[in-house]
């Protein structure tokens, strides 16, 4: 009886630069497959139609038909054929287009060989069976605008292929975002919003509520609505925000500062994907997908009994994390060009960039605040500045990196009084008043945020804030 031995896979390469197509030969020699080459998107159609590959790592960028328009072809043929795409734009656009259409994985250049050569092995291990042909398959190619995410260090390019993936599921999965303040978790958000169904979703309503910015008691009239004459003052129905979502996004900003009551009515809503007016007992069925964010870890709010666990576990479907800022510093050059454009225009300057030490001081900074502090920088530092380059003074790191020095220094108050109990007093005051400034301002207004920091309860901070008329709202800018 004889036997015969599985034929080698194929590894199709497709990119229109002959150095690449090298570079890769040389990165997947030790894998013993059958190596073919492309250096165009037609081209690379075309060998597909004769000698199916086994996996396919696929450029974007190449005159006439894209890496993303040959993917189409190959894939409606050859759906099951895993495709690598790569390519030197990290942008979300080109990773959520390509995680719709079914791309495999994505990778950035430059790319190291142990990187790829990692991803073509897992993409020749999720082979199960062999490729069929089939037909009638269409793949949609539109795309929408990508609300300004910018990155193209690994952890980002992680969340565009992220978005890309949970933009395929039906509306009924739901998604935490976790990640510090100010590091654009409503931003990945409305890019998932805006690629659902292929698109279709962005049609529809985005309706944010943060948890954290509606008191308690008109937090539930606010989710479900309620009908005239359900409470004292309901004088005419009002639609709720669960509602008037319709087939859109229900962001719900700060969950894990959502009161406990709330939290098992949310559940029960996830659960059964209906809700009723305050008032009425006639359900009313939520087509919208939940998006929820926190800065905090659900897991230890779960532990310490502020957050119900079987929510948490009704949540936590697909998560999304946002990186801070420290870490993916190789973003900050592309975030600090992209805000620069962003207020030249508003302001009708025209800067061509940042001078180097300038530069320097940014990829050098911690920005507690990350994203968002970025972008205040900016739009500070092109509002002073006259010429043509932004300068360090214009930035104004060398002010934080100062007060930074100054809290490591001995704390001295001013003795405003001669009686210790008095003097004590007044100094205890400035301390509150300065410590409870110093937090809002970091944290952009964000009391839950700034109470987290301090490791004080929420219920505290806030006293402190009413102990010296301090408004959340003075922090928050634009």
């Amino acid at each position: 009886m004889s036997t015969t031995s599985s034929p080698k896979p194929t590894i199709l390469i497709v990119d229109d630069t002959l150095d690449i197509r090298d570079m890769l030969r040389t990165m997947l020699f030790d894998l013993h497959c059958t190596l073919l080459f492309a250096s165009s998107g037609e081209e690379a159609v075309s060998i597909v139609a004769s000698h199916p590959p086994s996996v396919v790592l696929m450029d974007v960028q190449m005159p006439g038909m894209s890496g993303l328009e040959a993917m189409m072809f190959i894939k409606q043929q050859y759906p099951a054929t895993p495709i690598i795409i790569i390519t030197g734009a990290g942008s979300v656009s080109i990773a959520v287009r390509a995680m719709q259409q079914g791309a495999f994985d994505y990778l950035t250049k430059p790319f190291t060989a142990k990187v790829v050569r990692e991803t073509v092995h897992r993409a020749l291990t999720n082979l199960e069976q062999p490729v069929e042909p089939t037909t009638g398959m269409t793949f949609s190619a539109d795309m929408t605008a990508d609300y300004s995410i910018i990155g193209t260090s690994k952890p980002m390019q992680e969340v565009f292929k992220l978005i890309g993936l949970i933009s395929t599921t039906p509306n009924h999965t739901s998604v935490l975002i976790t990640g510090a303040s100010g590091s654009g978790k409503e931003l990945i958000a409305r890019a998932i919003h805006a690629n659902g169904n292929g698109g279709v979703t962005a049609a529809e309503p985005f309706v944010g509520i943060n948890c954290t910015a509606i008191p308690e008691n008109l937090l539930e009239s606010e989710l479900f609505g309620y009908e005239r004459g359900a409470y004292t003052g309901a004088m005419q129905r009002r639609i709720g925000k669960f509602e008037l979502a319709g087939e859109g996004t229900i962001f719900l900003d700060e969950i894990g500062d959502l009161p406990m009551s709330l939290q098992a009515k949310l559940l029960r809503v996830l659960q059964e994907r209906t809700f009723e007016r305050i008032g009425s007992n006639e359900p009313i069925k939520i087509r919208a997908r939940f998006v929820a964010a926190t800065h905090r870890n659900l897991t230890d709010e779960v532990r310490a009994g502020r957050f119900r666990e079987d929510l948490f576990y009704r949540l936590n479907v697909a998560v999304v994390h946002a990186p801070s800022l420290r870490e993916r510093p190789e973003d900050i050059g592309h975030l600090a060009h992209f805000f620069l454009s962003k207020y030249n225009v508003r302001m009708g300057k025209t800067i061509q960039g940042f001078s180097d030490d300038a530069r320097r001081r940014l990829e050098q900074y911690s920005f507690p605040g990350n994203v968002r502090e970025l972008e205040n920088l900016t739009e500070r530092a092109v509002m002073l500045t006259t010429g043509n380059f932004i300068l360090p003074s214009a930035i104004g790191i060398s002010e934080h990196q100062e007060v930074s020095a100054e809290a490591t220094a001995p704390m001295q108050f001013p003795i405003q009084s001669h009686v210790f109990s008095d003097a004590r007093e007044m100094v205890l005051a400035e301390f509150e008043q300065q410590f409870v400034v110093k937090l809002l301002t970091i944290h952009r207004g964000n009391v839950s945020a700034a109470a987290d920091e301090s490791q004080m309860s929420r219920q505290n901070f806030h006293r402190l804030m009413q102990k010296y008329t301090i408004e959340a709202d003075t922090f928050r800018g634009t």
